[in-house]
């Protein structure tokens, strides 16, 4: 993989944990906790693609970025039901 290719990824990553932080409804908490957070959704979206059987449509090196987008918020729902009360919430 080339250095460009790595950093089109991470930069892939950081929108997608960025756009599930904000529909999760928590403030964006920094570049490199939106790439973790992306990577993980990606993980999470996969797994959960493949257990209800649907398939995502629009694709990026291989990465589901409809359901990295929703691994993400549900990842991120569940860090912060896990965080103290109100840790970041928007108003």
């Amino acid at each position: 993989m080339s250095l460009v290719s790595l950093f089109v990824l991470l930069l892939v990553a950081a929108i997608c944990g960025s756009l599930g932080s904000a529909i999760a409804g928590y403030t964006s908490r920094g570049c490199l906790v939106n790439i973790v957070l992306g990577l993980a959704g990606a993980i999470i979206g996969t797994w959960l693609s493949q257990v209800v059987h649907i398939r995502d449509f629009l694709y990026f090196k291989e990465i589901p970025i409809i359901w990295s987008i929703i691994g993400a918020a549900i990842f991120v729902a569940i860090v912060n039901a896990l965080c103290r009360p109100n840790c970041n919430r928007k108003n």
